[in-house]
């Protein structure tokens, strides 16, 4: 329990630590933190439930981005400020660079193995975000009707 608490103070710190570094208005940092936390945190349950690769994620991108289009219409400031900063524990910087390693190694098929984790994980993301977007807009297009009726 105690390893799983520093995970969750660290994965905070990336949020907040990418945030810096891109230059993230200070008043966003600590909710940047969060939604990398909360997105991180939906990531491990689905990885130690269901297990693989596309699927943990799939839905962590998919809840950094429906949080961070909430929580850009409750500060007043672009969604993106808050996509970024989450993203960071899920990016697959790991297999990235075993992928590399190999490949100059001469390991061409562990390469190979490594580079189709690292699609796999970004597509799986990517297409999170996507769906995010989807469910925003259809979320926007449900009020507008609303106010019209």
């Amino acid at each position: 329990m105690t390893f799983f608490m520093i995970k969750c103070v660290c994965v905070y710190l990336s949020g907040i630590g990418f945030g810096l570094i891109v230059n993230l208005p200070h008043k966003a940092l600590n909710i940047a933190g969060i939604n990398a936390t909360i997105g991180w945190l939906v990531y491990y349950w689905i990885l130690t439930t269901w297990g693989g690769l596309g699927a943990p994620n799939f839905f962590g991108g998919l809840v950094i981005g429906v949080l961070s289009v909430i929580i850009a219409r409750w500060k007043k400031m672009p969604s993106i400020l808050f996509d970024v900063p989450g993203l960071v524990p899920l990016v697959p910087g790991g297999q990235a660079y075993n992928s590399i390693k190999n490949f100059a190694l001469g390991n061409y098929q562990v390469a190979f193995n490594y580079l189709s984790q690292v699609v796999w994980i970004a597509g799986s993301i990517a297409l999170g975000f996507i769906v995010a977007e989807l469910v925003n807009k259809i979320q926007q297009k449900f009020r507008q009707t609303r106010a019209r009726n």
